[in-house]
């Protein structure tokens, strides 16, 4: 079950970054310009962050299985249209269908949330984790590749295949779940909001996420204009052969789900948010071009993908405890607020490079890194002064009579702090 719900979220992800190998051979093939090709990436991507607003919520209000047969068919059907459009203002409006159904990922997590014991529910959105990142990684060079061969219709019709397939798949291997909600469909779109107001480890979780994802995206928004420039003019080649270290990533994400199922979120949290901060010390030296350079890039961004990923599973973990009735809604405000952090640093990331260079991108990741850090260790603080106090308010209550004892301990429970 988890090998099916793992390549779920690969082929899900996987036709949101499929079109962004193929660009030229769209441009090319449909006779437009490739600036007006490009309307086809980012349709896709209006389309899937839509879908995660108007969709993932249904999560907490439909069977699972059913709403993943009739998403992953719709996909598969949007492609299939996408991949016999005729021109490109009907490729533009069928990606932008695509993208809005593509939402599988999102609803495999909570339903994987509900299907294991909490003692094994990192392991398991480690793995799944692993099929995102997967899809993401193999879907570029499948686009290009089949593309090149027989054309920019091949890769949708490939992918509408596949879709389809799964679709039939989860139809009969999902197991039937009851949903936690039945709230109208008005009442969750604005749950997520609310849920960001009245859950305190939802805040610091989203918190934690956008800062690490906004530290990822401007490296990675900056990185194709470092490796094009004269320290080492490979251009987006270069930028292609440093993007597999993300497969090292997709190869920890499932031993971090064990150490988080072992120890927790909070210690994991810790480790990666050094992690990012270490990577943007060793990114810094990818200035000096030639081997040592492209080395410490390599280096740098292996940790950085890393530790990002690692702390999605540990923020994951913490975010599905909080409330069991509500966990696609809380995945809804947690990827928003992510999505939010990532493409805040991508245009944080291009006005730095433009001021300051790389070196200034890398001082970004740091200090965004210290703003997490910084929440984490208050977080951690709190936790730890709450015990504290109420040992204290306890020995004290032994050497009053058993009124004023009673009293202080009573107290000392009602101002006792929440944790985060």
């Amino acid at each position: 079950m988890v090998l099916i719900l793992a390549v779920t979220c690969a082929v899900a992800v996987g036709n949101i970054y499929f079109p962004q190998a193929i660009g030229p051979l769209v441009a090319a093939g449909l006779h437009v310009s490739p600036d007006a090709a490009a309307a086809v990436v980012t349709a896709t991507q209006i389309g899937y962050t839509a879908g995660m607003v108007l969709l993932v919520p249904l999560g907490d209000r439909l069977p699972h299985r059913s709403l993943l047969v009739v998403l992953l068919a719709l996909t598969g059907l949007a492609l299939l249209a996408a991949g016999c459009a005729p021109a490109l203002p009907a490729l533009i409006a069928c990606s932008a269908l695509v993208g809005l159904t593509t939402v599988g990922a999102q609803i495999v997590g909570p339903l994987a949330a509900g299907l294991v014991a909490a003692d094994r529910q990192g392991a398991v959105i480690g793995t799944l984790l692993s099929g995102s990142t997967g899809g993401m990684l193999v879907a570029r060079a499948f686009g290009g590749t089949l593309g090149e061969w027989l054309g920019w219709r091949a890769p949708y019709l490939v992918a509408a295949v596949l879709a389809l397939i799964l679709a039939t798949v989860l139809a009969f291997a999902v197991p039937t779940t009851t949903p936690a909600s039945r709230q109208p469909y008005t009442a969750l779109l604005a749950e997520p909001l609310r849920l960001l107001r009245t859950e305190p480890d939802l805040r610091r979780s989203c918190f934690y996420q956008a800062t690490v994802f906004a530290g990822f995206s401007a490296v990675w928004t900056c990185l194709a204009l470092l490796l094009a420039g004269p320290a080492y003019g490979l251009g987006a080649q270069g930028v292609g052969v440093i993007a597999l270290v993300g497969l090292a990533a997709m190869v920890c994400t499932p031993l971090v789900g064990r150490l988080v199922d072992r120890h927790g979120p909070d210690p994991v949290n810790l480790v990666c948010m050094l992690g990012v901060l270490v990577s943007a010390a060793i990114l810094t030296m990818g200035t000096r071009g030639g081997t040592v350079g492209l080395t410490s890039l390599t280096l740098g961004t292996l940790l950085l993908d890393t530790a990002m990923q690692s702390g999605m599973v540990a923020n994951q973990v913490r975010v599905y405890a909080l409330r069991v009735d509500a966990r696609s809604r809380l995945k809804t405000a947690y990827m928003a607020c992510a999505y939010l952090g990532g493409s805040a640093g991508s245009w944080l990331g291009m006005r730095v490079w433009s001021q300051a260079g790389w070196w200034g991108v890398c001082v970004l990741v740091a200090l965004l890194a210290a703003l997490a850090l910084a929440r984490h260790l208050l977080a951690l603080y709190k936790f730890e002064e709450g015990p504290a106090r109420n040992r204290a308010a306890n020995a004290d209550g032994r050497g009053h009579h058993p009124g004023a004892g009673g009293s202080d301990q009573a107290s000392c429970a009602g101002h006792a702090p929440r944790a985060g």
